[in-house]
């Protein structure tokens, strides 16, 4: 006794049996006249060529402006700072219990937070600076920084280095001039540069080992010191109770990780942080400029779909034909047994392999074009950084572009094939 089930099942499995032997009558069909697939697939071969050269040049931009962002600004920066006061309503109200960070919370950070680049710490105040030759004086801004500082912030310096650790470590008395300040006291003593001379901070004699750039606006003065002499050198203007932790992610991709982390170690240690501890990012001017990059990147893409479409539009019209020339082989199909969806399926498979097809062709040709247009970038705009790049997302999207062009442009003429009149069909010359 046959059970509902067992024809149930028996239905389904004829049904995907009449499927693949119109998915293998549609496919031997394309072989038959191999020039008309061949001139179908053709759209649909630069559309999805134009598409995927487009996204892929999209993804190398990004990853270029990543790379450059990350490279020459501090959106991968973090500062951990104490907050000694806050603003309610307009008013400062005084902070109580605020945390005070020393070189061994700055060491418990470098050990138990990753992936950090580096790590440091940094103190500000003023003090007077005066060099020995002349006895000027000028009221400058001291930065107090431990060893590792330049691998968050690169100093831009137009002669002399940075402090090495050892030196930082030794409380070496070395020290950095702002350009500016540099510049007035090789002046006053009519010298190229004051590179190597001694200037006296706090009546502690210095010597000058690095000048940074100038830069637009510059008007005050400024000095980088080694962390171990800022009590001595900054007295009393120093913010000596709220030193600042500097920490550089791995990656850009990675800051929201170390902030978590950040947070995590903060409240392990000190009650009620959140309301005594600054922790700030630049992620908002990265998802900024990215979103830039991706609205470009879409609004190409775009661009480039119209070309798909094209090829869409030449497909259908291919199977149309297709349609016109074969209706008397569709009526004589119909008079034998088969039923209108298995025509359907015969010709939308047959549009959408021609789609497949043309989706595979079209990212070998995009791929080769957006590597022949980042060679001629690098030789003659002269970025080298900016290396080919596919990301899996843009072979999705290609694939599913084109199967989706395949289904939207070949149900008609599916559709229209399946409706034919067995008798009408037979009879068509």
């Amino acid at each position: 006794m046959t059970t509902p089930a067992a024809v149930s099942s028996g239905a389904r499995h004829g049904s995907v049996t009449n499927i693949l032997a119109a998915a293998v009558v549609g496919i031997g069909s394309l072989r038959e006249n191999p020039l008309r697939t061949i001139l179908s697939t053709l759209g649909v071969i630069i559309g999805v060529g134009a598409l995927v050269s487009v996204l892929s040049l999209g993804d190398a931009m990004q990853r270029f402006v990543r790379g450059e962002l990350s490279r020459t600004t501090d959106l991968q920066n973090l500062s951990i700072r104490s907050l000694t006061q806050l603003n309610v309503n307009g008013v400062n109200v005084p902070v109580r219990n605020y945390p005070v960070f020393t070189l061994r919370d700055l060491d418990d950070i470098r050990r138990d937070i990753t992936p950090l680049r580096g790590a440091a710490m940094t103190l500000g105040g003023t003090a007077r600076v005066t060099y020995a030759r002349t006895g000027n004086q000028r009221q400058v801004n001291i930065s107090a920084a431990t060893a590792g500082v330049e691998q968050i912030t690169p100093p831009n310096l137009i002669g002399g280095r940075m402090f090495t650790a050892s030196e930082a470590s030794h409380n070496a008395p070395v020290i950095l001039l702002s350009n500016l300040l540099a510049s007035e006291l090789a002046a006053e003593r009519g010298i190229h540069s004051i590179l190597g001379a001694f200037v006296r901070v706090h009546g502690i004699p210095m010597e000058v080992i690095g000048i940074h750039a100038a830069y637009k606006g510059e008007r005050g003065y400024a000095a980088t010191v080694p962390f171990a002499a800022a009590s001595a050198l900054l007295g009393s203007s120093a913010t000596l109770r709220t030193p600042t932790i500097l920490l550089k992610a791995e990656s850009v991709e990675d800051v929201q990780r170390v902030k978590q982390e950040v947070e995590d170690w903060l409240a392990t240690r000190y009650r009620d942080w959140e309301t005594s501890v600054q922790i700030s990012t630049r992620e908002g001017t990265l998802e900024q400029a990215m979103q830039g990059l991706m609205i470009m990147k879409l609004f190409l893409g775009a661009l480039a779909g119209i070309s798909l479409l094209v090829g869409g539009i030449g497909i259908m019209n291919i199977m149309l034909a297709n349609v016109t020339e074969r209706t008397r082989e569709i009526g004589i199909r119909k008079a034998i047994g088969a039923r209108a969806r298995d025509i359907q399926w015969q010709f939308l498979t047959e549009a959408v392999a021609v789609s497949c097809f043309g989706s595979t062709a079209g990212v070998l040709l995009g791929a080769v074009i957006s590597a022949g247009t980042l060679v001629g970038i690098r030789k003659w705009v002269g970025a080298e950084q900016m290396a080919f790049t596919m990301s899996p997302s843009t072979v999705v999207v290609a694939a599913a572009a084109a199967v989706a062009i395949g289904v939207i442009f070949g149900t008609y003429p599916a559709r229209r094939a399946g409706r034919l009149s067995p008798i009408d069909a037979i009879r068509h010359e």
